[in-house]
């Protein structure tokens, strides 16, 4: 308490001294990027413009003695003017705008303007879902192939302007699964459910620290609309096998209260394919494996929001993920020696998985925002993620003629795992000194159990095996704090801040064969400095500057030390002395008429960790993480969306970079590629109001995971959509991967293992998706001025 109490008297302070000489004011439905020009009294040129933030604020600054009006326009929206105003005192609050939709009355059914598919902000870059059909019968896992400047490698890492390391948030929260399991969570979600996907390369330090190519925020949806409404829908895709995908959600909304529900699922099948030609100790393994998945995932969201006043929101919301998948993988593994055309042997292993997970989430929020632009948020966030895995493998080893059995090894392995995550956080913000301060802190609580059982299988008798089996716990503990200070001085914006993270973490591993024991304790703080300035040259054009300092933190699994068995040939095995690595980014941008965007970024990362195949004997090898290297990217980035004429759009992205690592470790080579990724989709209105989209993604030859030399892949997709019954139902036709070419194909050496491989998955598909909308779907233009209460909360923050 007395810690709050000194927090709350520092923060009233800070208000009791405040002054800025400013006219601001709100715009409502709020939302960020509301364009806002204030003109003298009786002149047609405006003196200033000004762009509103995600509250719906904004500020203008030095504004001289004098009579004006201020004009704010928004796609969608009649141009609001304001009535005249004079400046004579220092800090003057404008009256709350209220804007009023562009809407056609047509037999009572509402037209309304729609977001373009792609938005480049000046601190993110936003991929409007709901607007690109490409996306029909996709999972949130393969959305993010989609989004501009987004990587996908072998191992399901994302990279974003050539760098990995991306922290996702799911609606401003972060996820706290890593590696495979956050994989297969973001696998489960349904596009149909994704409102907009938010790329954030250069975060401030209101933004948490972790992640070193900035943060990917996955916004699902939320209806807005008043009265009760929803939407039903249906699909299928039709591959190598077929899923099918449906989705129900529900809103119920007044001045008061806001009812929202969501529920969606997918089931079905699909396949991959992985081939690994690994050369160890003069010896071949050419191994070719094949795996279908059956997946039964369903996903429940439900959230209340109570608007108490114009100045006071309280919300609730409990989520939940459910997946019920079984694998069988078939895999054969010839043997030999270099240089010899005749097997030793040859491996046979036929995988049986079951996997069952379950990923509950709960928040609690509180918003204060008024008109002098004092805001404080405060959330406090649970959640639990459990995981049971079952395993029967059995290894056969065959002669050269397929037939005789030399040997059979067969094991059975039951790891299950559960998380829990507890977080609470503040954010306040108000005006000070000319500009803003924002002030914050957070704190947050991870445990991670995990247990591996592994068992001999001996006459159809499971056997424990207390040398391979143990119970790994990690429980982490991270507190910050942050500042953050912007002003505008003329034509230039100034934004400057610190972040401070100490991190307590404890990894201990507890073998049944207690000499295996080990237990590794970390204690340490980082301080994150970021700032930038932007030049507002003329109304079209602006310069930025960016730079900030990072941390990416290994994950649960990496720091485990035991081995977790892949095949009677390769394992798994964590490093419990993997140290953190840290990043420093420096970005320089130019932004013409709000659109067109170029960059050229530098990014440094110190303690760069990677996963690597190091050797065990002479036939058997592991995957593990190292800190290998020092990796240093630059990237030339240009994105454009622009229309060439009014049936017929287009976005546009380019990232060229070259990724270069100096090798820290002996056993590693340093590597350097330049890498060309291209982005493009065009959308064209055709007749009979039947929509086409034609887009595709290509990467030339890059390294992932600073190992993992690659081929150029790409893919190229197709999609029609088509509206009935007075634009109320919607029918999709999609076709994704349609050359197939989205399979990889790379190399990678470590110290005395050489690797060639290749792999892919059902991503050639046929998709068709029926959705229909239900209810009341525009807000009343009396209901908009009353209420003014649309506050889309962009909690991001760890």
């Amino acid at each position: 308490m007395r810690k709050i109490f000194t927090i709350v008297l520092f923060l009233a302070v800070i208000h009791a001294f405040a002054q800025s000489q400013t006219v601001s004011g709100l715009v409502q439905p709020a939302q960020a990027n509301y364009n806002v020009l204030i003109y003298p009294s009786g002149k047609d040129a405006f003196l200033k413009a000004a762009l509103t933030d995600a509250n719906g604020k904004y500020t203008f600054t030095q504004i001289p003695q004098g009579e004006y009006f201020v004009k704010i326009s928004a796609v969608g929206f009649l141009e609001y003017q304001s009535a005249k105003f004079k400046v004579t005192e220092q800090a003057m609050v404008l009256p709350t705008a209220v804007l009023i939709e562009k809407v056609n009355q047509l037999n009572e059914i509402t037209v309304k303007a729609k977001k373009p598919m792609i938005q480049v902000l000046a601190d993110k870059t936003v991929f409007n879902v709901q607007n690109t059909i490409n996306a029909t019968g996709a999972s949130g896992f393969e959305l993010l192939r989609k989004a501009p400047g987004v990587v996908i490698d072998n191992n399901d890492n994302l990279i974003v302007e050539g760098k990995s390391g991306v922290l996702i948030y799911i609606d401003g929260k972060q996820s706290y699964l890593t590696g495979a399991d956050l994989t297969n969570f973001l696998k489960t979600i349904q596009a149909s459910d994704v409102d907009s996907i938010e790329i954030i390369t250069q975060p401030s330090s209101k933004y948490d620290a972790a992640g070193n190519a900035g943060i990917i925020n996955i916004k699902l949806k939320k209806n807005k609309n008043f009265g009760t409404n929803g939407t039903v829908s249906s699909g299928t895709n039709i591959g190598r096998y077929q899923t099918s995908i449906n989705s129900l959600s529900l809103n119920n909304r007044n001045k008061k209260n806001n009812f929202y529900g969501n529920y969606s699922d997918r089931f079905g099948a699909n396949k991959d394919f992985i081939n690994i030609h690994r050369e160890q100790s003069n010896t071949i393994f050419d191994s070719r494996s094949r795996t279908k998945n059956t997946v039964n995932a369903n996903n429940l969201k439900i959230g209340y929001d109570y608007y108490a006043n114009a100045k006071n929101t309280f919300g609730v919301m409990v989520s939940g993920n459910f997946n019920n998948s079984f694998s069988n993988a078939n895999t054969r593994t010839p043997i030999m020696p270099i240089n010899s055309a005749v097997y030793d042997s040859i491996l046979v292993a036929k995988n049986n998985d079951h996997h069952r997970t379950y990923n509950l989430y709960s928040n609690v929020n509180y918003k204060y925002a008024d008109t002098s632009g004092v805001s404080l948020n405060i959330d406090l966030d649970f959640g639990k993620y459990g995981s049971k895995k079952e395993v029967n493998q059995p290894n056969t080893y065959l002669a050269n003629d397929e037939l005789t059995v030399l040997n059979q090894n067969i094991s059975y392995q039951n790891t299950p795992t559960d998380i829990d995550i507890a977080t609470f956080k503040t954010d306040y913000e108000q005006r000070f000194w000319k500009g803003t301060i924002s002030l914050g802190m957070k704190t947050s609580l991870v445990k991670t159990d995990n247990t591996l059982d592994f068992y001999n299988v001996i006459g159809g008798t499971n056997i424990l095996n207390p040398n391979r089996s143990n119970n790994f716990i990690y429980k982490e503990n991270v507190n910050a704090g942050y500042i953050n200070y912007n002003r505008t001085i003329k034509k230039f914006n100034f934004q400057l801040g610190v972040r401070v993270e100490n991190t307590n973490s404890d990894g201990q591993l507890n073998a049944l064969v207690t000499t295996n024991n080990q237990r590794v304790k970390r204690n340490y703080t980082n301080w994150f400095p970021s700032g930038g300035i932007t030049y507002n040259m003329t109304q079209k054009h602006s310069l930025a500057l960016i730079y900030s300092r990072r941390i990416e933190r290994p994950d649960y699994q990496s720091l485990n030390p035991f081995e977790y068995q892949i095949d009677e040939l390769s394992f798994m095995r964590g490093n419990p002395f993997l140290k953190p690595q840290y990043t420093d980014n420096f970005k320089l941008s130019h932004t013409y008429n709000y659109s067109l965007n170029t960059s050229l970024s530098y990014t440094r990362v110190s303690d760069f960790f990677a996963q690597v195949i190091e050797a065990s004997g002479t036939s058997k090898s592991f995957l593990t993480s190292r800190n290998v290297a020092t990796e240093e990217v630059i990237n030339l980035g240009v994105s454009y969306p622009f229309d060439l004429n009014k049936w017929w759009n287009v976005y546009l992205s380019v990232n060229a970079f070259k990724s270069i690592y100096t090798a820290t470790n002996d056993s590693f080579n340093s590597i350097s590629q330049e890498t060309l990724n291209i982005y493009g989709q065009n959308t064209f209105k055709l007749p009979s109001g039947i929509s086409m989209e034609v887009s595709g993604w290509f990467n030339s030859p890059s390294i992932w995971g600073g190992t993992f030399k690659t081929s150029s892949i790409g893919s190229l997709d197709m999609a029609f959509q088509k509206q009935f019954l007075n634009k109320k139902l919607t029918a999709r036709l999609a076709f994704s991967d349609i050359l197939y070419t989205s399979p990889w194909k790379g190399r990678t050496r470590y110290a005395f293992v050489n690797i060639v491989g290749d792999g892919g998955q059902d991503s050639r598909q046929v998709r068709f998706n029926l959705s229909y909308k239900f209810g009341n779907d525009a807000v009343k233009k009396s209901r908009q001025r009353e209420t003014g209460l649309e506050d889309e909360k962009n909690r991001i923050g760890r």
